[in-house]
């Protein structure tokens, strides 16, 4: 058993080896053929940890070949898995990199903020990542964020965190990205001096970078030369020479082949994307009926136990008290000790059906489960489909909230998913819902078509925005919509407890 176990960990590490080595067709690093082999060989092994390699892996490849819807769906992927402790760097470098695409890829700042912010909070309460090189990055990634949004204090101060550090590697590459970073800052400022005075140091250290390169350049060469001049003639010399130049030619044919097969392969792209467009036009109509008819049927339980708690009201409970009435318009005229107990006992009796019928009207899905078991309950109902997958992630939800809020904030999600149904295209979503202290965070996103906010106004009707609008105002709260035209969708709505 134990050779067994040796040979399977023996094949997939041969495989993960062979996964990351380079494609020199793309001129990248990684192979789809051995990742494709890898993930087909952990799935037969049923071996968890190179599961989690194998789709790490792939979204590293889609990510540096400039794919990052692609290399979003792996490292959502990545993510599922259960974690040891033994493989959670790799989780850390999943969430960072999810992190690098949707600030630089694809500008969704506020689900960057999410993913850089959780990355950080991993290192600070897990000693194993407290090092200078996992702080650093995690520093310098939010300096960058903030500066794309706008936040040029919070830049500055995450970026001088990533400065304060002891640096012992890397100096002129680190020092280089700091000094850029601060650059920038303040020329977004306004403040010139500052921003020439760190350019200068960007380029100092850029120049020493280039330096360091250069010197193991030479190195290299130099010691080529060496083991050169072991050879005993120079005939030897010269067919080195030529094998040399022989491989240099194969290597710019061999880029001239990468060019080409690039450009071809992107046009296949665009012809499987149009023949996916029209895929989906076709399936549209079923896609609603399916989706829709979930959250319908949601909704008409309420309003059928709304119905349910008036006809009590108004059959059983108002009986009862027109029985109460006669009796103590009897008491008044008869003054009867037995009639007068009867009378207590018919109001108790409707004390009773009162608290039964108020306990009915709570037992409802949101009521008895909570408004994350709502939101999950419905997000399986719609995934099941396999039209789309919703994800359901908490932050924080520990306690239930006030009945009626959370019926509200459920509406809203409500109203939200069924707009990613009938106007997104999406494949995916993910709800996310955040407790504060002082306030709950909604956060939902898609990868559909995306369109531009500027030309869809708040009462554009629709798009189901005004109604959500409302509710959203009716709490004191905020909703802000961040979206661009083949990028997905980005809803963030804050409501303060």
């Amino acid at each position: 058993e134990a050779y067994k176990i040796k040979d399977t960990l023996t094949i997939l590490s041969s495989l993960s080896g062979l996964a990351q080595s380079y494609d020199y067709e793309a001129d990248k690093p990684y192979r789809l053929d051995y990742l494709k082999k890898l993930e087909q060989a952990a799935n037969n092994f049923n071996n968890n940890q190179f599961k989690i390699i194998s789709s790490l892996l792939k979204g590293n490849f889609y990510l540096l070949r400039d794919q990052p819807k692609e290399a979003i769906r792996y490292y959502k992927d990545t993510k599922q898995y259960n974690f040891t402790s033994r493989d959670s760097s790799m989780l850390l470098r999943t969430i960072g990199n999810l992190g690098v695409i949707y600030n630089e890829d694809l500008k969704m700042y506020d689900s960057a903020l999410y993913y850089y912010t959780k990355k950080l909070d991993i290192i600070e309460n897990n000693e194993k990542f407290q090092n200078t090189n996992n702080f650093y990055n995690s520093f310098l990634n939010l300096g960058s964020l903030y500066l794309n949004m706008g936040d040029y204090e919070k830049a500055a101060y995450y970026t001088k965190l990533a400065d304060s550090l002891p640096i012992n590697e890397s100096v002129a590459f680190r020092k280089s990205m700091i000094n850029q970073n601060l650059s920038a800052i303040y020329e977004a400022q306004g403040e010139y001096k500052m921003a020439y005075s760190h350019f200068k140091e960007f380029k100092r250290y850029s120049d020493t970078l280039n330096r360091i390169e250069s010197l193991e350049g030479i190195a290299k060469f130099e010691n080529q030369d060496l083991r050169i001049k072991n050879l005993e003639t120079e005939a030897a010399k010269q067919k080195t020479q030529n094998i040399a130049i022989g491989l240099a030619s194969s290597l710019v044919l061999g880029s001239i082949i990468a060019f080409l097969l690039f450009k071809n392969t992107k046009r296949k792209q665009k012809l499987a994307e149009q023949e996916k467009e029209i895929e989906s036009q076709k399936l549209e109509t079923v896609l609603k009926e399916q989706e829709l008819t979930a959250i319908d049927a949601m909704i008409e339980g309420q309003e059928k136990e709304r119905q349910r708690i008036a006809n009590d009201l108004h059959d059983d409970l108002g009986g009862l008290m027109a029985n109460v009435k006669l009796h103590f318009n009897a008491l008044k005229d008869r003054g009867s000790p037995e009639l007068f107990d009867k009378t207590n006992n018919l109001i108790e009796e409707a004390y009773q059906k009162v608290r039964a019928v108020a306990h009915a009207k709570n037992s409802g899905v949101i009521a008895k489960q909570g408004l994350l078991k709502a939101v999950q309950n419905m997000a399986d109902k719609i995934s099941a489909s396999n039209k789309i997958q919703i994800e359901v992630l908490d932050h924080g939800l520990d306690q239930r909230l006030e009945n009626s809020l959370e019926l509200t904030l459920f509406r809203i999600i409500q109203e939200l998913v069924t707009n990613i149904i009938k106007h997104a295209q999406a494949t995916e979503a993910t709800i996310h819902l955040t407790n504060h202290d002082d306030s709950i965070n909604i956060m939902i996103e898609d990868n559909g078509k995306g369109f531009n906010p500027s030309q869809v106004t708040i009462t554009s009707k629709g798009m189901g925005i005004s109604s959500i609008d409302k509710r959203v105002e009716h709490l004191d709260g905020k909703l802000t919509i961040e979206s661009e035209k083949d990028k997905g969708t980005t809803v963030i709505i804050d409501i303060p407890l």
